[in-house]
């Protein structure tokens, strides 16, 4: 199969989330499996200053945004796999510090930004010479591309039998703007309905992918249910449901080349299932890191988390001097929501040595939380799949979570009769029900054995990207066979 894979980041070359880690994943797995596969993405000012060496492909081309005429090119790249790699160059709509917006918010031009975006992408397949038989398209900001494809190209001969999926990483974030931008698509009036882009009034991109895609998908079986529902569609359960047939959920998979104990540069020491040693030795290093003095059989809980509602920040917060009453240490790393970051500023402050916080994102420390903490704290709202408690199983970490979306999914509630399980998940989300969960992995681990056994069956779970890469393989091959159904 020929596939074209569009996102707006992709790593290594640029990330603000999970995303990336996808795009920088997936893409190189199926090329494994031989299938023709480019990815794609906007040439934004981080990716020109750190990746100088990029191709120019001398293929000039000129879009028009309402009024506004744009000139753009293409670059060219590849990953360390050898996946070619193809970035949208205009320096009018890209060259800025932030991919999406600065620290005072969102880019107020993002409308025309990813309409270019978009419009780019299915005009760069002509360019290249590059006849998709999937276009696999991902979140709002490629969102209009399957209107473009059944709509403006549904007469070019060069798209005939193109299709597309469509995958939902976060429902929360849908690319909603003013009703006015629809004249900068360059799609019909028409389309701004009910049935088409138009959503509580605004254009919304996000139901446009729902809306034109072939198929749709998430990144989780549970958050693919959940979307459908009231609580968790952010209005959009009306159109989910009506396309329910055509929604699928696959778990996104885990880059084991970097995320393993065994071999991870940036811990203290390896260790594996076989041989824990290295992990105390990366305990005590985790607590040197946050400079906190404490016994090494004193239990140490990490987060790493983006500070906000979505991840249970609000009931972290609330709960943080009940659980360190638990006699456990508190690390967390994250950045976020500015109330959030002078709370646990003044937190930190009341509870020395108890609890640790780092408000930034760093990578290499994410690396050495997983490794060194006993357990891994998820508390989050909503979570459409989650990495972090993937990780945690690798790292021989126990994590425990709330029943949501790809957390429900990966993490089995152990089970000390039967020794199944692989952490610890509450069903009810709130202060009380995650505290009562806490105490009760504190008290079940307590005892070496189970410890032991849920420690092993984590770290022998497979989360690889091989397992989802072939789920999407089976996917594109259900869509090109089965044809479009929207």
């Amino acid at each position: 199969m020929n596939i074209l894979f569009a996102a707006s980041e992709i790593r290594p070359f640029a990330k603000t989330g999970g995303l990336a880690d996808v795009a920088g994943s997936l893409p190189d797995e199926l090329k494994k499996f031989g299938h023709d596969i480019i990815s794609i993405m906007p040439l934004y000012d981080t990716v020109q200053k750190n990746f100088r060496d990029l191709e120019n492909c001398n293929k000039p081309f000129e879009i028009t945004v309402g009024d506004n005429k744009y000139e753009g090119n293409i670059f060219a790249a590849k990953t360390s796999s050898g996946t070619p790699v193809y970035f949208i160059k205009n320096d009018i709509l890209y060259m800025r510090e932030g991919l999406y917006g600065e620290r005072t918010g969102n880019y107020k031009d993002n409308s025309s930004r990813f309409i270019f975006f978009c419009r780019a992408v299915v005009k760069a397949c002509e360019l290249l010479g590059f006849q998709p038989h999937i276009i696999h398209c991902n979140d709002w900001q490629t969102g209009l591309i399957p209107a473009y494809l059944k709509i403006t190209e549904s007469e070019n001969p060069f798209f005939k039998g193109t299709k597309t999926l469509y995958t939902i990483h976060n429902l929360a974030y849908q690319g909603a703007f003013w009703h006015f931008d629809m004249k900068l698509t360059g799609l019909p009036w028409s389309v701004f309905s009910s049935e088409g882009l138009e959503f509580f009034g605004m254009l919304n991109f996000m139901k446009s992918g729902i809306v034109f895609s072939d198929a749709i998908s998430t990144v989780s079986k549970n958050y693919s249910k959940e979307i459908q529902t009231e609580q968790h569609s952010f209005g959009m359960e009306g159109i989910l449901r009506k396309r329910k047939k055509d929604i699928y959920g696959i778990i996104n998979g885990v880059d084991y080349g970097e995320w393993n104990p065994e071999t991870d540069k940036h811990i203290k020491e390896n260790y594996s299932a076989l041989n824990m040693n290295g992990k105390k030795v990366c305990k005590k290093d985790i607590l040197e890191e946050f400079a906190i003095s404490s016994s090494e059989t004193v239990p140490v809980i990490g987060i790493v988390s983006r500070l906000a509602e979505q991840k249970g920040m609000d009931l972290i917060i609330d709960a943080i001097p009940e659980i360190l009453s638990m006699n456990v240490v508190l690390l967390i790393l994250g950045k976020g929501d500015n109330k959030y970051h002078l709370t646990l500023c003044r937190l930190a402050n009341a509870y020395r040595n108890k609890l640790g916080i780092k408000l930034e994102f760093n990578e290499p420390l994410a690396h050495k939380i997983e490794a060194g903490c006993d357990f891994f704290l998820m508390p989050s709202r909503y979570e459409p799949c989650g990495l972090n408690q993937i990780y945690s199983l690798k790292y021989g970490t126990i994590p425990i979570v709330s029943a949501t979306g790809g957390l429900d999914d990966t993490i089995l509630n152990y089970n000390p009769l039967t020794g199944a399980g692989n952490g610890f998940k509450f069903k009810k989300y709130g202060k009380k029900a995650m505290l009562e969960k806490i105490a009760e992995a504190l008290k079940i681990t307590g005892d070496e054995r189970h410890k032991t056994q849920i420690i092993k069956t984590g770290m022998n779970c497979d989360f690889s990207w091989n397992k989802s890469a072939k789920k999407y393989e089976a996917l594109y091959k259900t869509i090109i066979k089965k044809g479009s159904t929207a």
